[in-house]
């Protein structure tokens, strides 16, 4: 698996995310339906800052051997923050109502991204040359 790939679409992805919470809180709280006061908006430009660390953590992992002793934090942070996200979101999908196809494709990315960390941290990583 080149693991470069993944990391620069899951940067891309994360990236897009926490732009999107940050520059955009009180659209993202209106859309979803969550009100749309102080905190409500500090809490989700606070959440598109984590997505924006983590897409540039990727980012600037993307040319390291994920799995080594160097990315195998990255790959179990990205393991971790897709896996739970995965199930967050399907246990999400039984109750809600608004915008649910939106959260169907975010839930099948979400799975899609933690099938491939796990398979990456599973397997042994190979030295792709290049």
């Amino acid at each position: 698996m080149n693991t470069k790939i993944l990391m620069m679409i899951t940067s891309l992805f994360l990236g897009l995310i926490g732009v999107t919470l940050t520059f955009m809180p009180q659209e993202v709280a209106v859309f979803l339906n969550m009100g749309s006061d102080q905190y409500t908006e500090l809490a989700t430009q606070l959440l598109g800052a984590l997505y924006l660390g983590f897409a540039m953590l990727n980012w600037m992992a993307k040319d390291n051997l994920m799995g080594g002793i160097y990315g195998k934090p990255v790959a179990m942070g990205n393991l971790m923050h897709f896996v739970v996200g995965a199930f967050a979101l399907l246990k999400m999908l039984s109750t809600i109502t608004m915008h649910w196809e939106y959260m169907v494709v975010f839930t099948v990315l979400y799975i899609v991204f933690a099938l491939s960390f796990i398979f990456l941290f599973v397997n042994h990583p190979k030295d792709v040359k290049g």
